[in-house]
């Protein structure tokens, strides 16, 4: 079990771990060595998250999800597979951190009578420069 925050927990068997060979730093032994890591949560089989964070994470991360369920995470920053191991797991914690935390929902404020006021005399003052562009009838 990987611990998230202090209810939340992880289960090891819905990461799937896949390495690749990386186009970033490594020196000559970039084309042997797969440094890269791409980790695969299950979103799908993880039921012990709760379904209201299930949810939040894939609004969060909807480009990273496939149409399996699985989110993607792909490390490729560091040299060594072991860091870029780390470096996954890492920003899948926070992605999930992110995620337990609701947002506050936003209680939307009524104009107070200064911004009203302000509002009509801009509009008073517009109609007034498009009323003195109109031309005079001319009289021949």
């Amino acid at each position: 079990m990987i611990r998230v925050t202090h209810q939340l927990y992880l289960d090891e068997k819905d990461l799937d771990w896949q390495f690749v060979r990386a186009s970033g730093p490594g020196g000559q032994n970039v084309n042997k060595v797969a440094t890269s890591v791409q980790l695969r949560f299950n979103l799908r089989n993880a039921d012990y998250l709760p379904e209201r964070l299930r949810q939040r994470l894939g609004v969060i991360a909807r480009r990273r999800i496939t149409k399996d369920g699985y989110l993607l995470i792909d490390a490729y920053r560091h040299r060594t597979q072991e860091r870029n191991r780390e470096d996954a797991l890492e920003r899948l914690i926070e992605l999930i951190r992110r995620a337990s935390i609701t947002p506050k929902p936003r209680i939307p404020t009524k104009p107070t009578m200064a911004s009203k006021q302000r509002r009509l005399q801009a509009k008073r003052l517009t109609s007034s420069k498009k009323h003195l562009r109109r031309g005079f009838p001319v009289e021949e």
